[in-house]
């Protein structure tokens, strides 16, 4: 298969299984929800917020550095590959260590410390398997490895259903994530092992050379952390579990789908850094295409989102979350404005940008966290919805931070062509599911898709070509 329709074939088989992820993932809180009640999807929320806070403690940048190094011509990958995943043991069995003495210190109940222990353990799994990905990257495998991961998801949301039947405690519940990285791990490794046989490394020497290239990549990570998945925990820190399992039912719906604009910049994000070099024309298309693609997508995701967020809520969590749907309507446009937030995150690295966006994340990093502190006491009634407002404005505030980077060091911003016709296509969507909102959700979906995707065409938004130009390996 040519390298061309590989990529293509990653792309469409990625996407789909991805999806198919999302769906489970959704499922699976749906079932969790009912199960557990707001107060007590609180505590699981507030257990799982942790997983990303440790990846973020333990990143480091490996996972990306791993990915550039074994890509290189002559990279040596096993050599490379057996030390990022010793290092990665030594920092994890670090974290696993530290974890249980500063849990305690927590002002969390029993239950849930025991949950973050859980959560910890689960990391270690989790960081081993973000490090062999970059070997299916290379190899142009991701269908593999997203297929790996529907699997587990698959089995994860089954013993939920088990757990929900046969009413498991909370601690069992929590332990299905553990299940999940277990196998998303096995199923990676012994996948790996088809191209790459190896056993951890400890070069300290070298390692010492990888720490340097990859912790401003890692300092980055734990910005990221910081500005968008730590409201989470500050919430359950000032607030009782319920009004964490009100935003919390709400917030795992935009996480379970702010996948996909790093997914879709993923494709370009080579062809941005080559041609960058090669042709500053030929970018700047690029990257207009991309820019177009995301208002296409961030359109629908909005109006759509908007007119059906009460049925999305009483759907994936039930109806006692019904305070979740104004948390959802808010987090929407957060949702999208993350879009075009990882798109210029993208272009700069590929400017090799970096030390800019770190002060750009700290600047948010630091914006939200004061935020979070100082409002969420300020509305003990609906302090819910504050994580809420200003994960909005701190996403806004990292577009237009990296946005004006971007103009002032490359002389350049991304233009929008045909924005009148996509809104018209949008608006269309919207009136026919505002008069049908009455039907089946799963109808309106389908019929505003529809809708949508026939507007695209007939007012000629997007043609056949400019997806190619996406996607096509530069010559």
């Amino acid at each position: 298969m040519s390298i061309s329709r590989r990529i293509t074939y990653n792309v469409i088989f990625s996407s789909i299984t991805k999806v198919l992820s999302t769906a489970m993932a959704l499922v699976g809180i749906g079932l969790i929800t009912r199960h557990l009640g707001p107060d007590g999807f609180g505590l699981y929320a507030t257990a799982l917020a942790f997983l990303p806070f440790f990846g973020a403690l333990g990143d480091w940048g490996l996972p990306q550095t791993t990915a550039m190094q074994i890509a290189k011509p002559k990279a040596n990958e096993k050599k490379i590959v057996a030390n990022m995943i010793g290092l990665r043991i030594f920092i994890s069995i670090a974290i696993l260590i530290i974890a249980p003495l500063f849990v305690p210190l927590l002002p969390y109940p029993y239950e849930l410390k025991i949950a973050i222990i859980i959560v910890a353990a689960s990391y270690l799994l989790s960081s081993l398997y973000q490090i062999l990905i970059g070997m299916f990257q290379k190899r142009l495998l991701m269908d593999q490895v997203t297929g790996a991961e529907l699997v587990g998801k698959i089995i994860q949301v089954g013993l939920i259903f088990l757990g929900v039947y046969y009413k498991w405690n909370f601690y069992l519940i929590v332990g299905t994530l553990f299940i999940n990285m277990l196998l998303n791990f096995s199923f990676v490794f012994l996948l790996s092992r088809k191209f790459l046989k190896f056993k951890p490394a400890f070069d300290f020497k070298y390692w010492k050379h990888i720490l340097r290239q990859s912790i401003p990549l890692g300092m980055a990570t734990a910005l990221t952390f910081v500005y968008f998945r730590s409201n989470t925990i500050l919430l359950s820190i000032l607030r009782p579990p319920e009004d964490v399992g009100i935003f919390g039912a709400a917030q795992k719906v935009i996480e379970n789908i702010s996948f996909f604009p790093a997914m879709i910049v993923g494709l370009t994000m080579p062809l941005f850094s080559y041609y960058l070099v090669k042709d500053k024309a030929k970018f700047e298309f690029l990257v207009n295409k991309n820019y177009k693609i995301f208002f296409i997508l961030t359109i629908p995701l909005l109006i759509g989102g908007l007119l059906l967020s009460d049925k999305m809520i009483n759907l994936i969590a039930g109806p006692g979350f019904s305070e979740s749907i104004l948390v959802l309507q808010i987090g929407l446009f957060t949702l999208a404005l993350i879009f075009f937030g990882t798109l210029f995150m993208n272009i700069m690295i590929a400017a090799q940008l970096q030390k800019l966006i770190f002060w750009a994340l700290l600047v948010c990093a630091i914006f939200s966290v004061s935020s979070n502190l100082y409002f969420i006491p300020q509305f003990p009634d609906n302090a819910y919805l504050v994580p809420a407002i200003i994960s909005v404005i701190t996403e806004l505030l990292v577009v237009s931070l990296t946005g004006y980077f971007i103009w002032k060091k490359l002389d350049f911003f991304p233009r929008i062509e045909k924005l009148f016709q996509i809104l018209l296509a949008g608006a269309l969507m919207g009136t026919a599911i505002y008069f049908l909102r009455e039907w089946n959700f799963f109808i309106l979906v389908l019929i505003g898709a529809v809708i949508y995707g026939v507007g695209l065409l007939v007012f000629r938004i997007i043609s056949k070509k400019e997806i190619l130009a996406l996607i096509k390996k530069p010559t």
